[in-house]
C-alpha cells in the first residue's frame, strides 16, 4: 500500500461563485465537504527498505478503507481570502505472508493527514468570475505501522512515520457561464519538505440557490518526498463531487 491518502489535496477544491452581496467588502464564508476517488501510482518505500512500484485504482484502495474525512472553507472579504483543505484517511489491510515460516500473516495499517491553508487575492474579474492567486502552506503526516501475527515474530510490530510542511502557490478562479452552471478549478505548485508538491483541478458547478452549489470535475495531485526511511513518489488522480454551502 501507498504511504499518501486515498484522496489527498490543497485547495479549496470545490469554489463556487458567493452569493450576491449588498456591500463591495462584505465578508462571506463557505464550507465543502468532498469525495475524491482516487487512484494511485509511482514509486514508495517504507522502512528503509527498496521502493517498489504501485499502480491502484480507486476500488483497489477502496476495499481497504476504514475512514476518510474531506473538507475544505472560505473566507472572503473583497479581493481578498483565505482558504483550507483537510483530508485524513486510515487504510488497513492484512495478507498471509510466504510459506508462514516467520509469521502466519501481516497487518498494515496506513493513516494520513494533509492540511492546506492559504491567502488569495483577486487579481482579475468580479464577485460572479474571478482568478484569485494565491499562496500558502501544507502539512503532510503520515504513519505507517506493520505488525506480525502467528510465527516467530508473532506479536512484534514496527512503526514508520514523517511530517513536513510544503509551501504552495498558484492560481485558483471561477467563471460564471449562467447564473445556475460556472467553471472552477486552480493549479498549485511549491516544495519544502518535500522536493516536488503540487496540485490541479477542474469542475463544472450548479447553483440550486445562492446559498447550495455542487461540483463535479477531475483532480490530479503529486508529491515527491523523501527521508532516508521513507520515500513517496506518487501522483493521485481521479473525479471528485463536492457540495458547497455558502452563509
Amino acid at each position: 500500500m501507498a504511504t499518501i491518502p486515498a484522496d489527498a489535496a490543497d485547495l479549496l477544491p470545490v469554489t463556487a461563485p458567493q452569493p450576491a452581496q449588498e456591500q463591495p467588502d462584505h465578508l462571506t464564508f463557505s464550507f465543502a465537504p468532498y469525495f475524491w476517488a482516487a487512484g494511485i501510482n509511482g514509486d514508495t518505500g517504507v522502512f528503509g527498505l527498496p521502493e517498489v512500484h504501485i499502480d491502484e485504482n480507486f476500488g483497489d484502495i477502496l476495499k481497504d478503507l476504514d475512514f476518510g474525512f474531506m473538507g475544505a472553507g472560505e473566507a472572503r472579504y473583497g479581493k481578498f481570502s483565505v482558504v483550507t483543505d483537510l483530508i485524513y484517511t486510515r487504510i488497513t489491510t492484512d495478507s498471509a505472508t510466504p510459506r508462514g515460516v516467520l509469521a502466519d500473516s501481516v497487518d498494515l495499517k496506513q493513516e494520513t493527514f494533509t492540511g492546506f491553508l492559504g491567502a488569495g487575492y483577486t487579481i482579475l474579474g468580479n464577485e460572479d468570475s474571478h482568478l484569485d492567486a494565491v499562496g500558502g502552506a501544507k502539512l503532510w503526516w503520515t504513519e505507517t505501522t506493520i505488525s506480525f501475527s502467528g510465527g516467530p515474530l508473532g506479536g512484534r510490530s514496527a512503526r514508520d512515520d514523517a511530517t513536513w510542511v510544503d509551501g504552495l502557490a498558484g492560481f485558483k478562479g471561477v467563471y460564471s457561464i449562467t447564473p445556475q452552471f460556472y467553471l472552477t478549478g486552480w493549479g498549485m505548485i511549491g516544495a519544502g519538505g518535500a522536493d516536488l508538491d503540487w496540485d490541479v483541478m477542474a469542475g463544472l458547478g450548479y447553483k440550486f440557490k445562492q446559498s447550495i452549489s455542487a461540483v463535479a470535475g477531475y483532480r490530479a495531485l503529486g508529491v515527491n518526498y523523501s527521508n532516508g526511511s521513507l520515500t513517496n513518489d506518487i501522483v493521485e488522480h481521479g473525479p471528485i463531487l463536492g457540495l458547497v454551502v455558502h452563509f
